[in-house]
């Protein structure tokens, strides 16, 4: 049996990703990038590598994340004694506030101390790169291992002897009360020289230093005071922690094909920059980010796309965590896959999606900090003004939807929606675009927009907004019509929609992105998937706007309570097994999240400044 996701955290340095299970087991790690192949993938076949620190026989476990950081602290207590492990990613030393995640050293840094009695350990390390597919030449060296050929180098040093196995190295301990046993391992590429591990003597300052580097980012991104702090601040630290420093991307999670249903073939990889994911992303933030942090994102988003997004150079609607644009998907069959759920894919086809939405959530991200970016570069001002005429030419178009709908392009409600928000944000935005401003042709296809969405947007039959035009059924992207601004949640229609969500599209009190039967899968795909967290966020932020904060308050609070014990959420939740399904940790959740408890915090009348409250 695999392992539960939600027995899973994540670590993070600001370019690459680990998850650790309860158990003390790196089953995920990805290194130098998120996207690049994993160098442990236990986590979707039980031969594809891991690296377990375990208690010898029974034990029971709490954990936490150390305080203000994405430091894990795993306390294991058995019939013998109590021990705890500490787990890092590491930052270079010293690095403090918005450096965080620059120049990372591709460093695993792992501490075993005994807390009381005696606690006996197994310790397994388990190389697989490329996926599982490499078997490494292993050495083992005067106080740890190396290993060699193939596309990676790694060295990993230990205070106790290793005993090298079937292309793994093993070892047993025994820790006693103040005992501190220090483990490491770094990654390099086979072209630079060996790489040089943190010694054992040194790794409890190396953590200690990389927990008060996590500690100054948030002290310089504390500004949410309100009744939901704790998982406000929690989630912006996952945030930055799915964000690839080198360049400001932002992945929509750190894995790839964990399933939204157990078994099932609807399993993505997601370890890739989402223009909507990576917007929406920089909105929850709004509050926390810097302006150096926002200019990252627009400058790579920019970049990206070549400075244009006309008919000569359509955006993408995601792109490597580099600025790569062919993200080919292909199938690892050698892989079983969590809870045999295959296939397992790596790469996205969604990259060669048309999906209009996209225009107004990038467009909307630069009217949210257009005061933090200061004095747009022309070439930025170009980028933008593109966008804006784009989406004037292409809302009448039929596309994917953002959510990446396989079947039949269709008219989606919400692509006109945020087609009208690329406009509406770029006539907010004209007065400094300069010369490329456009204003009054921009007003007028916007309003254009408006009354089409009005008119063929509402089913008479559902008493709702509905998923496309013309069409009778029940998507919730239709939240984010008042989430957006295009429609108040108090207006007449706005609130039928609103309620005939809550009504007619969720389970067991959760939301559903749209429904799927048996017979006929309106997004051209086999098969099922769970209550969407992103969806179940979006309709308690409509409650309370639409003057509901109780009720708002009551979802919001069942949603965040299928959290895992460090407080993170996947991409999708069972309602009735409870388990977490979809990617893990999701951006999106996160990113919903924090804008509901802001919503709720708004609409409950919390002080100003107490909320995230961006304008529109």
């Amino acid at each position: 049996m695999s392992t539960p996701i939600a027995d899973y955290g994540m670590l993070a340095d600001g370019s690459s990703a680990a998850l650790l299970d309860r158990r003390g087991s790196i089953d995920w790690m990805c290194v130098p990038r998120f996207d690049s192949p994993a160098l442990f993938a236990r986590l979707l076949a039980p031969e594809a590598g891991h690296w377990s620190i375990t208690p010898t026989g029974r034990f029971e476990v709490t954990r936490r994340y150390l305080q203000g950081s994405l430091v894990i602290e795993t306390r294991f207590t058995t019939a013998s004694g109590t021990a705890c492990l500490r787990d890092a990613l590491a930052v270079p030393e010293g690095q403090r506030g918005h450096e965080l995640g620059t120049r990372p050293p591709h460093e695993l840094l792992r501490e075993i101390q005994g807390l009381s009695g005696e606690v006996a350990f197994d310790i397994e390390l388990v190389p697989r790169p490329e996926y599982g597919l490499v078997r490494p030449l292993l050495r083992l060296t005067d106080g740890g291992m190396r290993t060699f050929g193939g596309p990676n180098q790694i060295a990993v040093r230990s205070p106790v002897p290793l005993e090298e196995g079937s292309a793994c190295v093993r070892a047993t301990l025994r820790v006693t009360a103040g005992q501190r046993l220090g483990f490491s391992l770094v990654w390099a590429p086979p072209e630079v020289a060996p790489p040089e591990p943190t010694a054992p003597e040194r790794v409890t300052e190396r953590i200690d230093d990389t927990v008060e580097a996590w500690q100054s980012w948030e002290a310089e991104h504390d500004i949410y005071q309100g009744p939901h702090r704790d998982l406000v601040l929690l989630s912006s630290r996952v945030l930055k922690g799915l964000t690839y420093r080198p360049t400001g991307a932002i992945v929509a999670a750190p894995t790839t094909s964990l399933p939204e249903t157990v078994g099932g073939t609807r399993n993505w990889d997601y370890r890739y920059a989402w223009i909507r994911d990576a917007s929406l992303t920089l909105e929850a933030l709004y509050h926390g980010t810097c302006p150096n942090e926002a200019a990252d994102f627009v400058s790579f988003m920019t970049s990206s796309a070549g400075g244009d997004a006309g008919a000569d150079a359509s955006l993408q609607i995601m792109y490597g965590v580099g600025g790569e644009h062919d993200l080919t998907e292909r199938l690892l069959p050698h892989l079983r896959g969590w809870r045999d759920s295959s296939p397992v894919r790596v790469g996205n086809a969604a990259w060669a999606q048309t999906q209009l939405d996209v225009y107004g959530e990038l467009l909307n991200a630069l009217h949210l900090y257009q005061e933090r970016l200061g004095e747009l570069h022309p070439e930025i001002q170009r980028f933008a003004a593109t966008l804006a005429d784009t989406a004037a030419r292409r809302w009448r178009e039929p596309d994917a939807g953002m959510w990446e709908m396989r079947g039949t392009p269709r008219h989606h409600l919400s692509s006109k929606v945020l087609c009208w928000v690329a406009l509406d944000r770029a006539v907010k935005l004209a007065p400094r675009l300069g010369d490329h401003a456009r204003t009054e042709a921009w007003e007028a296809e916007r309003d254009r927009i408006r009354a089409a969405v009005l008119e063929r947007g509402w089913s008479e039959r559902r008493r709702a907004y509905t998923q496309a035009f013309d069409s009778d059924e029940l998507d919730a992207a239709a939240l984010l019509m008042p989430l957006y601004g295009f429609l108040p949640a108090t207006d007449e229609r706005m609130n039928a929609t609103i309620e005939a969500i809550a009504r007619e599209l969720t389970d067991d009190g959760l939301v559903l992105r749209y429904r799927l039967t048996d017979d006929r899968n309106i997004d051209g795909l086999p098969g099922s998937e769970a209550t969407f967290a992103l969806c179940s966020f979006w309709l308690a932020s409509a409650l309370a706007q639409a003057g509901r904060p109780d009720r708002a308050k009551v979802l919001f609070d069942r949603v965040t309570a299928f959290a895992n014990d460090l407080g993170l959420l996947a991409e999708e939740i069972d309602p009735r097994s409870g388990e977490l399904l979809g990617n893990f940790p999701q951006a999106f959740s996160h990113v919903g999240l924090i804008n509901a408890a802001a919503a709720i915090d708004q609409a409950g009348g919390a002080l100003p400044g107490h909320g995230v409250d961006p304008p529109r």
